[in-house]
């Protein structure tokens, strides 16, 4: 815990999200709703306090103003002792620009991490659901004597081209790291698996503040953490990684061990939304040793209602947030957010259904993400896979329909 307090931890949120559209339509994808009450960016932040990273600043650009509301009800520590969760956005402290990649985000805010001091530097992604113990990885840094940690989760090798994949030696040194390759072979395990950045770093401080000063007078660079940083850092042989399969987190099954999504599509927030529902889910948002934190509004319980021969309530493995009213009709496998109103007869299969969405009596919902304020009108239908209506809504690759908040449904 002393060495947590030698820590400044940085989020870096300003991700614009487009192929989360229209989930990111009005808002930054770190601040979209999951699991029902939550926002993604509660499971970096809950890792973080959990583990006892109490100075957290979070970089904020695009679409922001929904993020900054969440994390001001949401976060508040007690600067009184030195605590806190704050948002920095952009501020043009460089020049008449604003930030042109994660690395020039951080060089913007050098001030920041000058002013507080710490030896060590966690930057942290935001929209990454999962749960860690960023004090084991920073015990990992400082034993191993490394400069520069990066965290490491073993992912398909047909998923490469979306991570910066990474080369281990034995002792952990990461040998190349290559953002988004297009052929990923040298670096496959047997398994058919390769080794990607998850997107959390630990840096001593002097070593960050020296790169990204560097990274900005070099006009060539993109200013990306991933895509330029760390593979100059490890060409210098400064680089180590943390293996994620080794974090142990309290209260955790062995289903979980392990568990981590980038949400950063819309079919991939879909399977992590369905990850949640099952009697034994692969993520177990019930573990109260690790709690995940967020606000809470101050709604009533959430209810069924009705049953009679002609029409009854029934809810099967499902999600179901505060406020939430199933007014004989049937749900099976999908997450309910608050507030959410399913009326007679109506039937919600396989679905994402966001705050204060209402369907109406017998309308069809199946396979589908509804954004918040969403009313299907009684007898409508939307629904996903090959039925999809493909002209109205958004649709995956997957075949998962999206309507974003307040469209309308004809």
């Amino acid at each position: 815990m002393t060495t947590n307090k030698r820590t400044t931890a940085i989020v870096l949120a300003g991700g614009e999200g487009q192929r989360l559209w229209p989930l990111t339509r009005d808002r930054a994808k770190p601040a979209v709703p999951f699991g029902g009450q939550y926002r993604l960016i509660d499971f970096a932040l809950s890792n973080l306090v959990n583990a006892g990273f109490h100075r957290i600043i979070i970089l904020t650009q695009y679409k922001s103003q929904s993020l900054h509301h969440h994390i001001a009800r949401a976060w508040p520590l007690s600067a009184g002792i030195g605590q806190f969760v704050t948002t920095v956005p952009a501020q043009m402290r460089e020049g008449p620009h604003w930030f042109s990649g994660s690395a020039d985000a951080i060089y913007q805010n050098l001030n920041i991490i000058r002013e507080e001091a710490s030896d060590y530097v966690a930057v942290f992604a935001a929209d990454h659901v999962y749960r860690m113990d960023p004090a084991q990885m920073l015990e990992h840094h400082i034993d191993a004597g490394n400069e520069v940690t990066v965290a490491a989760v073993r992912v398909p090798a047909s998923q490469a081209s979306s991570f910066g994949i990474m080369e281990m030696t034995q002792s952990g040194s990461v040998r190349t790291f290559l953002e988004k390759p297009a052929d990923p072979l040298r670096a496959l395990a047997p398994d058919g698996t390769v080794y990607a950045s998850m997107g959390n770093y630990i840096f001593d401080r002097e070593t960050l503040i020296e790169a990204v000063q560097i990274d900005a007078a070099d006009i060539s660079s993109s200013h990306d953490l991933g895509g330029d940083i760390i593979p100059t850092l490890v060409k210098q042989g400064l680089v180590g990684a943390y293996d994620f399969a080794s974090d142990v987190v309290p209260g955790q099954g062995l289903r979980e061990r392990g568990y981590w999504r980038d949400v950063g599509s819309i079919d991939a927030y879909y399977q992590a939304s369905m990850d949640l529902i099952s009697v034994e889910p692969v993520f177990d948002l019930y573990n109260q040793a690790w709690p995940i934190y967020t606000h809470q509004e101050p709604l009533p319980p959430s209810k069924t209602v009705h049953e009679t021969t002609e029409r009854s309530a029934q809810v099967y493995n499902s999600l179901m947030s505060g406020g939430v009213i199933v007014s004989g009709g049937t749900v099976r496998r999908s997450v309910l957010g608050p507030l959410v109103r399913i009326h007679s007869h109506a039937v919600v299969e396989d679905s994402v259904l966001m705050a204060g969405v209402s369907v109406g009596e017998g309308a069809v919902v199946r396979n589908a993400i509804l954004g918040e304020g969403v009313t299907v009108p009684p007898g409508a239908n939307v629904l996903g896979g090959i039925n999809a209506d493909t002209d109205q809504f958004t649709l995956s690759d997957n075949g998962v329909v999206v309507v974003g908040a307040g469209d309308k449904v004809a």
